[in-house]
């Protein structure tokens, strides 16, 4: 298996987590066989590894809530929603914008074409 992600999401070496990564949704390959979805509660890092712990996943027969990974391991965080969102918001605006421009191109045209007759 060679999990990379979704296009949701955007790979982070698993040394460059830190404390604002706390309570994102993140995705990896923990080993050959398993990939491992969740939400981050924890990081704890050496020079060699870092130490995850995952909310919600831990309890299960075969779940585990801690992983630990290579510093260069890539791991998948949620693209930011809000950055994303105001990229379709603008997107929606301007459509509106050039609908409303249309409408009131359209408007005028009437208007002109009853006062000339």
């Amino acid at each position: 298996m060679n999990y990379s992600g979704s296009p949701s999401e955007k790979p982070v070496a698993a040394g460059d987590l830190d404390r604002s990564h706390i309570g994102q949704s993140v995705s990896f390959q923990a080993n050959d066989f398993t990939v491992v979805f969740g939400t981050i509660a924890g990081i704890a890092r050496t020079d060699a590894q870092v130490y995850l712990s995952l909310q919600g996943v831990g309890g299960g027969t075969h779940l585990k809530d801690e992983y630990d990974l290579p510093v260069g391991h890539n791991v998948y965080l949620q693209l930011d929603p809000l950055s994303s969102a105001g990229k379709s918001l603008s997107e929606v605006e301007r459509v509106i914008k050039e609908k409303f421009d249309e409408i009131k191109h359209n408007l005028r045209d009437r208007d002109q074409k009853t006062d000339s007759e």
